[in-house]
């Protein structure tokens, strides 16, 4: 930021100064000019055509320098023909002036015709009446006294404009080093929350930096949230294959003769409890890694044609918008309704109907799935969630696809909930996710 100031200041300042520079020689050469002007006018004015046909002057020019030799100031009167008329100021020199052209209006220029002295010319073409002779009038002045203000007031420039930029400088800087002060508060705060182990920044800090404060704090506890989620998953996956594990190391101490049996069916066990944990942890992965999107129908007609496959039986009925987006993964969306459809197919009574966003809401998406079942009764809709519950054991399954259902759901700040459908008699499942606006 200093820099970029610093860059920005030396520009502008650099800029004006010119700017400034030229206008103000600008100015000063300006008025040199006009004085040499007002000598032209009193030179045309007193000049007359005497009897032999030269010019003379009816009355002197009031400037004393012009009787002066090398006073610095000069003028001649020069016609073709005749002999030049000089100030006695240029004494045995004369002013070269460019013949062959005619100057209707006064013509200014620079000279260094003079050795050592540099010239301001203004010259001026004029026919005098009673002759006919071009007679070319010419004022001259030394460069000097004009050098000397031009460079007088540049000095002035450059050493104003100098202080002006250092001043400015410091000014950015003490600026810049104010305005990120609060900074330092935060990198305090941060540092007593490394070495102290407290888990927010509580201290006060400058309103500047709330916005920023909060941020942390929100990501603070972001990364404490998944913390004690990994650390819960693993406590769970631990507990969960504690038991079959101890099965097992029983059987093989006491060498039973169903060891075989008991390692695969114990191996099964915490087969399941390992994916189930899996999908756990790929949920939480996949939700930290950003903002996830996917489309309701195209997942919703990829299931239905995988449980058709399974259950040609089944019939499978589908309704509502289809541009409609969830803020979650598609694998783990098509995993949940798998397992919603899938235990609609198998456990109900032949008919499956899927409703999309029946709520209308602008924050969530709720998907209706029915069926003609015999449905859950109340007292048991809450138990069926925990893992490895089952109602029906006389049908296949592991007791865990609600319970994946309902922790990827809760992963991704949704729910899932039972009740009892009106349509068709069994078993209604509400499906509510985060909603993605159009």
């Amino acid at each position: 930021m200093m820099l970029i100031a610093a860059g920005w200041i030396s520009f502008l300042l650099l800029a004006g100064g010119l700017a400034l520079n030229n206008t103000v020689t600008g100015i000063v050469t300006r008025n040199f000019d006009e004085g040499l002007s007002y000598v032209l006018t009193g030179m045309i004015g007193s000049a007359e055509i005497g009897a032999d046909g030269e010019v003379f002057f009816i009355r002197p020019l009031g400037d004393q320098r012009f009787m002066e030799p090398n006073s610095g100031l000069y003028w001649q009167i020069r016609a073709k023909g005749h002999e030049d008329f000089p100030s006695r100021s240029l004494w045995d020199r004369s002013l070269d002036v460019p013949a062959g052209h005619f100057d209707a209006e006064p013509h200014v220029y620079d000279s260094d015709q003079f050795a050592g002295e540099p010239l301001r010319v203004l010259e001026r073409s004029i026919i005098l009446p009673g002759s006919n002779t071009q007679w070319m009038f010419t004022v001259a002045a030394s460069r000097k006294d004009l050098n000397d203000q031009i460079k007088m007031i540049r000095s002035i420039l450059v050493y104003s404009f100098v202080a002006l930029g250092f001043g400015l400088m410091l000014m950015s800087g003490m600026q810049t080093w104010y305005g990120l002060f609060p900074l330092r508060h935060v990198r305090r705060a941060i540092q007593k929350l490394r070495t102290t182990g407290a888990s927010r920044v509580n201290d006060p800090l400058p309103r500047e930096v709330e916005p920023l404060v909060n941020e942390l704090n929100a990501l603070l506890a972001h990364t404490e949230r998944q913390a004690e989620e990994a650390r819960t998953h693993a406590g769970n996956l631990a507990h969960a294959l504690k038991t079959p594990l101890t099965v097992v190391m029983n059987a093989a101490t006491a060498k039973a003769p169903d060891l075989a049996d008991t390692v695969i069916r114990e191996a099964a066990v915490m087969r399941r409890q390992v994916d189930h944990h899996l999908a756990r942890a790929r949920a939480v992965g996949r939700r930290a890694v950003g903002m996830s999107r996917a489309e309701v129908w195209p997942s919703l007609e990829a299931v239905l044609r995988a449980v058709e496959r399974l259950y040609t039986q089944a019939r499978l009925d589908l309704d509502g918008p289809r541009d409609i987006v969830v803020a979650i993964e598609k694998q783990d969306l098509e995993e949940i309704l798998g397992n919603l459809i899938e235990n609609a197919a198998k456990y109900g009574g032949g008919s499956v109907f899927v409703t999309v966003d029946t709520t209308k809401e602008a924050q969530f998406c709720e998907i209706w799935i029915e069926d003609d079942g015999m449905g859950i009764p109340e007292a048991e809709r809450i138990r069926i969630f925990d893992r490895g519950a089952r109602l029906d054991t006389g049908k296949p399954g592991t007791g865990l696809g609600l319970a994946i259902v309902r922790d990827v759901v809760e992963i991704y700040g949704g729910t899932v909930h039972l009740d009892e459908s009106e349509d068709l008699g069994g078993l209604l499942v509400k499906l509510r996710l985060p909603r993605i606006p159009s």
